[in-house]
């Protein structure tokens, strides 16, 4: 049977069925979905319409994501799948999909930024300076 992208299968506007006329074509065909999983880079070659060739992910490690704000792309790594609004299965099993939330590593970004702004990017820890002489001045407890 196989999976099709047809509309003859829908009713009408008002409920009403739709005489199906003619059979299914090859240019309706469609195929399973991929289920890109997180790893190692493993691609399958496709061949489309007009001897084309598609690419199909079926594991990746990198990724092309972008910092909005600061309006760049970088290629960086995949860490984690965090959230995915469709599925939480798709969650569980790492699997990625468009759309779906994902950590990834920000030491591209991080590079970036601080070639670009002169300024360490990251969590500041603001450093007290201790002397002697500010820890005779503390009260002590009796």
């Amino acid at each position: 049977m196989g999976i099709s992208r047809d509309s003859r299968h829908k009713r009408r506007a008002t409920g009403g069925r739709m005489p199906i006329h003619k059979k299914k074509r090859k240019y309706e065909m469609a195929r399973q979905p991929s289920m890109t999983k997180m790893g190692s880079k493993m691609i399958k070659l496709v061949r489309g319409r007009g001897g084309n060739l598609k690419y199909r992910a079926l594991r990746i490690d990198f990724g092309n994501y972008c910092w909005g704000s600061e309006k760049i792309a970088r290629k960086a790594k995949i860490l984690d799948v965090v959230y995915n609004a469709s599925n939480n299965e798709l969650v569980r099993t790492k699997t990625i999909v468009k759309n779906c939330i994902v950590q990834i590593d920000a030491t591209p970004f991080r590079a970036w930024y601080t070639k670009q702004y002169n300024k360490k990017l990251g969590k500041s820890v603001k450093e007290e300076p201790k002397t002697e002489a500010t820890k005779e001045e503390a009260p002590k407890k009796q």
